[in-house]
């Protein structure tokens, strides 16, 4: 099962500018030591021109790292932020939610779970549920013989948007009633 790391991460980015269209300096936290990272950036790096949008790339390797990127993103005027997919920001995420409340960033998280337990504005990631009864088909199929070099790899093929109106009120975002019709999920 392909998770399709960096194509996801640009659509976040294409989501964070479609919820917030005025942004145009959004501030990055990935930890680019993770092999994943700098594949996601790369793929986000290729569209921010053609979506009008500046990143500010820093990379996290502690958490002590935080409170000197969030810094850097108010000096670089930074008016948005996104979270690459790798686990310290899972582990960090209250920390990352306070900071960008502090500093009043609406951001996109690559896991949905940060936006319903840490108050963040909104996720869009794979349906895992889904490619785990992909997954036990093709566990299936192996057992009863099926070679694994046969099976195709499977892209995933149902996402997930989850929006947090009431982080979206507290930091006084209009949200347009067609963006929120896409949501999957809307936590009141």
């Amino acid at each position: 099962m392909s998770m399709m790391v960096p194509e996801v991460a640009t659509k976040r980015l294409e989501l964070l500018k479609e919820a917030v269209p005025g942004i145009s300096r959004v501030l990055v936290l990935s930890y680019l030591a993770d092999p994943i990272a700098p594949l996601q950036v790369k793929a986000m790096q290729q569209a921010a021109g053609s979506l009008g949008v500046t990143l500010q790339i820093h990379d996290i390797q502690t958490a002590d790292d935080l409170p000197a990127a969030f810094d850097a993103g108010a000096k670089e005027r930074a008016e948005g932020l996104l979270v690459t997919a790798e686990s310290i920001f899972v582990v960090q995420r209250a920390r990352v939610s306070e900071l960008a409340a502090r500093y009043r960033l609406p951001a996109m998280y690559p896991y949905t779970i940060q936006v319903a337990d840490a108050a963040h504005l909104m996720a869009y990631d794979v349906d895992y549920p889904d490619l785990e009864r992909r997954a036990a088909n093709y566990v299936d199929r192996i057992l009863k013989g099926a070679k694994p070099s046969d099976l195709p790899v499977q892209q995933p093929t149902k996402f997930a948007l989850v929006i947090n109106l009431k982080t979206a009120k507290a930091l006084g975002l209009t949200i347009s009633e067609s963006f929120l019709l896409r949501a999957d999920q809307l936590i009141e």
